[in-house]
């Protein structure tokens, strides 16, 4: 194998795992589950039939992904969040035809023991806090907060608020310098890079602590 389980989990057969991925203590992957290069899961994840994960996730303890959801590249689902696929469950009704997805695009964050209600979009490099309950779609770079989850900002690639705006009503993140401009009430673009771009390996190391660039 080009990748490594540890004795404790199980991956059922037939199921395919890219090269370099590295999945932890008590993990179950059940068959036809897609999984890329270069994730990483955690202890006690579950990795349902059917669900499809990109290249360079990386998945906390205690998270089960259901069958219906697509998680893109170099997402970071947090510690115990809570992904879902059918809106009104019932034991007694079986609604296996009927799995809503959830898709989470490139790059974004689900914070720890954050819930995400099926049948919704995480827009890319979304940050979604600690604890929020998602009920709706969520645009690209939004930074989501509260029960039900409110955009309380927008949040640069490089996982930084972004606040005061130039008179040209362009954000500069604090770490990058990547220049990001909203569009209109829901929409935040970067002008430096391509949304669906590669991060460049020379940015790809943190040198400064979330807390430090806040206080500023």
């Amino acid at each position: 194998m080009n990748y490594f389980v540890h004795e404790s989990s199980f991956v059922d057969q037939p199921c395919q795992i890219g090269e370099g991925t590295r999945i932890w203590h008590f993990c179950h992957v059940m068959k036809d589950a897609v999984i890329g290069e270069r994730c990483s899961f955690g202890q006690n994840v579950a990795v349902h039939s059917g669900v499809t994960i990109g290249n360079n996730v990386k998945v906390q303890n205690n998270v089960s992904i259901y069958e219906g959801t697509q998680v893109d590249d170099d997402v970071f689902l947090g510690p115990s969040c809570v992904l879902t696929n059918i809106s009104n469950p019932r034991s007694q009704i079986v609604r296996k035809n009927l799995y809503e997805k959830t898709w989470i695009r490139k790059g974004a964050t689900i914070g720890a023991n954050s819930t995400i209600v099926c049948g919704h979009t995480i827009g890319r490099y979304a940050f979604i806090a600690a604890g929020a309950v998602v009920t709706k779609n969520i645009p690209d770079y939004a930074f989501m907060a509260g029960v039900p989850a409110k955009r309380i900002g927008w949040m640069s690639r490089h996982g930084h608020p972004l606040k005061d705006a130039d008179s040209e009503g362009v954000f500069t993140c604090p770490e990058s310098k990547f220049r990001y401009k909203q569009i209109d009430e829901n929409t935040l673009k970067c002008l430096d890079l391509d949304e669906d771009a590669d991060l460049p390996e020379n940015m790809r190391q943190g040198n400064i602590g979330y807390r430090e660039l806040k206080n500023k």
